[in-house]
């Protein structure tokens, strides 16, 4: 879908958390098709009916409306990798990954540019990127068959940080080469968990 602005957009009276809703909606649709810096604020505004200078009412400066667009896209993709209880471990994991590789395939533009671009400099975006790995991380110690109280778990914790980037840099290689399918990028990141993390319980549960 194009994220070229409507010229026949019209002013509809929104409320002041309905129009910031919008906004950051708008530039999420944007950024599956550009970089962050490349986000257009004049073509947002066009886009929803306003004045370039009213979105600045919303959000004090670009930088703002940069964060919070990009609370939006990680939040979509926490939501799109949603483990699906329903699914033995393994399974699910594979899922998982199928949705998350769907996801940054779809947001090829912005992954790319967030993770290696410019915009990975900034403190701020680095502090919102790490928080997503984070609760990647938490939901996949929470899955783990791994007790509580196991003395293992912090370095189980570990593991699957080191998964996550691993994850991450293998995908963004895939993304920019394709050297593989992408079947064989899904078997090679979920037969790497269990390979990184070291745990025989953790291991057997992820065995087909």
């Amino acid at each position: 879908m194009s994220s070229r602005p409507d010229s026949r957009a019209k002013r509809v009276r929104l409320s002041p958390g309905e129009r910031r809703e919008q906004l950051i909606t708008l530039g999420a649709r944007m950024l599956r098709e550009r970089a962050l810096d490349d986000i257009s604020i004049g073509e947002i505004a066009e886009q929803a009916g306003i004045s370039r200078g009213l979105l600045f009412h919303y959000f004090p400066t670009k930088q703002d409306f940069h964060l919070a667009i990009i609370q939006h896209a990680n939040a979509e993709l926490l939501e799109r990798t949603s483990p699906d209880p329903t699914l033995a471990l393994f399974d699910m994991l594979r899922d998982s990954v199928e949705r998350y590789i769907d996801y940054v395939t779809e947001n090829r533009t912005s992954y790319l540019a967030l993770l290696r671009g410019p915009a990975s400099a900034s403190p701020e975006l680095v502090a919102l990127v790490d928080a997503t790995r984070m609760a990647l991380v938490d939901r996949i110690i929470a899955e783990a068959p791994i007790p509580a109280e196991d003395p293992d778990r912090p370095r189980l914790g570990l593991a699957v940080r080191g998964w996550i980037a691993f994850v991450e840099e293998t995908t963004l290689t895939w993304l920019r080469e394709e050297p593989i399918t992408r079947e064989s990028l899904v078997d090679m990141l979920v037969a790497s968990l269990p390979a990184l993390a070291l745990n025989a319980d953790l291991a057997a549960a992820l065995r087909q």
